[in-house]
């Protein structure tokens, strides 16, 4: 009896600090956020942070652009977004949150127009299925 007390205990106790999907997806970008932000994927794009809206399930990627990047004529947006949702399918990093029908949205911003947003996009899981 003593045993199986502690047994249905110990599960419990585990089940109770079980951290949901949506928290440890909010920890995470908190985290990675703190740790590597900003940080330089090209030349002349800079990530400056990664965040979490649990109403939405979306995972926010902010980015700066820079030098010759940073001209709304040159950004393709058509090109861009097909770029972004290429890789948001064939991301293994992502699958835990695609799996779960989690948003993706990406956001460009200009580093010399005060941060005007010069691109924008969000994939829902009718787009990268």
């Amino acid at each position: 009896m003593k045993k199986a007390v502690i047994l249905i205990m110990s599960i419990m106790l585990l089940t109770a600090c079980q951290e949901s999907l949506e928290d440890r997806c909010a920890r995470e970008a908190k985290e990675f956020t703190e740790k590597n932000c900003p940080r330089a994927v090209d030349k002349e794009i800079v990530l400056d942070s990664m965040t979490f809206e649990k109403a939405t399930h979306t995972i926010s990627y902010l980015y700066t652009l820079t030098g010759t990047l940073d001209d709304p004529q040159r950004v393709d947006k058509a090109k861009f977004r097909e770029a972004l949702l290429l890789e948001v399918k064939n991301s293994t990093n992502l699958k835990l949150y695609k799996d779960a029908g989690y948003s993706f949205r990406y956001a460009y911003y200009s580093e010399k127009e005060n941060g005007t947003k010069l691109f924008e996009a969000t994939f829902r899981e009718s787009d990268y299925r």
